[in-house]
């Protein structure tokens, strides 16, 4: 088989990463569907290995978490009984709110066990005490007080939400208002000034807005659960190490101190043969 060249899997990663579906990623770079595919499992699995040797022992001072929704094949109302790995997917991120570095994700389903493996590989790659706020999912409670124990300020941001009905020219609107939030304290002393999930959610933004899995109402979904994860990786090591930050005019990583210098697309292709 025909090996690509560093330009033409460069090309194919940026396209990928600036949200083109792979049927795109094919008729651009003028190559078969099943070569985009294969390119982003090598690179995925390389990227996952890279973060988890490099974004470790983090300085960091303040830490917000949050879950994203997408699926895997078909929405869980839909799944098939044949695909057992169907249905709604999370994906839970962890980023500094300062140096807005992704320090952990894991893609699983919203539920404990979820919960305490994304918060142990929060631990294992912050080196002090941190402040931490997530919303007000439950299942957090119990998972950062079984892996941080006391060693750590961690706050929810609890949101509310009204049901009354209200009429919105001429006609009925029943969706939920959100009228405001609550800031719980759950552990320790954080500061209440920094008690938000505004970054993790501009962050999820980016998230929907450069990967094509998570745009909601299209055909680009994910298919597979492992392809899924690759394709998260790859983004999230794009925006750690590649993406300038625009109010930080540094990529996360520079910001962090794990790089001196942004990285190119040639750098994440790389990846591919040191890491696979």
């Amino acid at each position: 088989m025909n090996r690509l060249s560093l330009a033409k899997r460069s090309q194919i990663i940026q396209l990928l990463v600036e949200g083109n579906s792979l049927r795109s990623c094919s008729r651009i770079a003028d190559v078969s569907l099943t070569t985009v595919i294969k390119l982003l499992v090598d690179v995925g699995q390389a990227c996952v290995k890279f973060h988890s040797r490099t974004v470790v022992k983090i300085q960091s001072k303040r830490i917000e978490c949050d879950e994203q929704w997408s699926f895997i094949y078909a929405k869980e109302k839909n799944k098939p009984a044949h695909k057992p790995e169907a249905g709604d997917i999370w994906t839970w991120v962890a980023v500094d709110a300062d140096t807005k570095l992704i320090i952990s994700w894991f893609v699983g389903p919203r539920n404990w066990q979820s919960a305490n493996f994304f918060m142990n590989d929060l631990w294992r790659r912050v080196r002090n005490r941190v402040q931490l706020s997530t919303d007000g999912l439950n299942t957090y409670v119990e998972a950062v007080a079984e892996t941080f124990g006391g060693k750590i300020d961690f706050a929810q941001l609890v949101k509310q939400y009204s049901k009354e009905s209200t009429n919105k020219e001429g006609k009925l609107d029943k969706r939920e208002r959100y009228i405001g939030a609550i800031k719980k304290v759950i552990s320790g002393n954080p500061d209440p000034r920094y008690i938000t999930t505004a970054h993790i959610e501009r962050q999820n933004l980016t998230t929907r807005m450069t990967n094509r899995r998570f745009t909601r109402q299209v055909n680009a979904f994910s298919k597979k659960y492992d392809n899924h994860c690759y394709a998260v990786a790859l983004n999230f090591v794009y925006y750690n190490f590649a993406r300038i930050h625009r109010t930080l005019r540094v990529t996360p990583a520079m910001e962090a101190g794990l790089t001196k210098k942004p990285w190119k697309f040639e750098d994440i292709a790389n990846l591919v043969e040191e890491y696979n």
